[in-house]
């Protein structure tokens, strides 16, 4: 198993921490949020990491060589010359796996972002990776406003904002929509290599910057995306300077769990 961490973001909503440097670094009971991702990873094995870049990118790369990796092969997906989004970043990281990981070109990748520490099991959602889909996403019933929509089984089908009423992608039909199971996305999936083999339409829609999200929902009549609820889940995305405090608290509980 391989990984990547979405580090490139630019942080906004964390300023004025971010003026000065990286999303990633921004510290947090006694780590840096990097640093906290990377030790999630280890403990379920997994040292083969990707990490793309942007907003000080110098900064993320010094951190890394000073903290000899911690422990792992990381590898520098460079994004400085545009923020390319998490389905764009992924794409872009595609040349740095394939020759950074030869051996584990044909291994399942592990992607989650940089600033969302939780509680879930990485082995347990590893297990429910089953190889016959496109991808395992983690989600939650957490109450929000938007929301992936899933049938019985699990099969991801759309995606809905329901303050608006927007459903995606079009065609689903809204009375369906409704039925079907509304689940929040946490931000972390399980996705197969061949998910690099199918990113060619919504570059063509998009660009080379599109979000996750936007790639699912082009193939969600063709490809087999399936939501993952893990037990007893809690998470926190790290999004705000407010919630910084909170943040450390919630951060030091997961330690004291021994979920990091």
């Amino acid at each position: 198993m391989r990984a990547m961490i979405f580090a490139a973001g630019l942080g906004t909503r964390l300023k004025p921490l971010t003026d000065t440097m990286p999303k990633a670094l921004v510290p947090l009971a006694g780590k840096t949020l990097l640093q906290w991702q990377i030790e999630k990873l280890k403990g379920a094995d997994i040292r083969d990491i990707t990490v793309n870049v942007h907003h000080f990118p110098d900064q993320i790369i010094d951190y890394l060589r000073d903290n000899d990796n911690f422990g792992c092969h990381i590898h520098i997906s460079d994004e400085r010359n545009a923020l390319l989004d998490t389905g764009g970043g992924l794409r872009n990281a595609q040349c740095v796996m394939r020759n950074a990981q030869c051996a584990m070109r044909n291994e399942p990748i592990l992607v989650c972002n940089v600033d969302i520490l939780s509680n879930i099991d990485l082995r347990q959602l590893i297990a429910a990776y089953r190889g016959d889909e496109l991808g395992v996403l983690v989600v939650s019933e957490r109450e929000t406003e938007r929301y992936l929509l899933f049938d019985a089984e699990d099969r991801l089908h759309g995606w809905t904002n329901i303050r608006t009423g927007e459903v995606r992608p079009e065609g689903l039909d809204r009375e369906k929509a409704l039925r079907m199971r509304k689940l929040a996305f946490s931000g972390m999936q399980v996705l197969s290599p061949h998910i690099f083999d199918v990113m060619d339409e919504v570059v063509k829609q998009k660009g080379d910057k599109f979000s996750l999200i936007d790639l699912y929902l082009t193939l969600t009549e063709r490809e087999v995306l399936r939501g993952y609820v893990p037990e007893n889940y809690h998470m926190m995305d790290v999004g705000k300077i407010g919630q910084i405090a909170e943040a450390e608290a919630f951060a030091e509980s997961l330690y004291k769990h021994s979920n990091y």
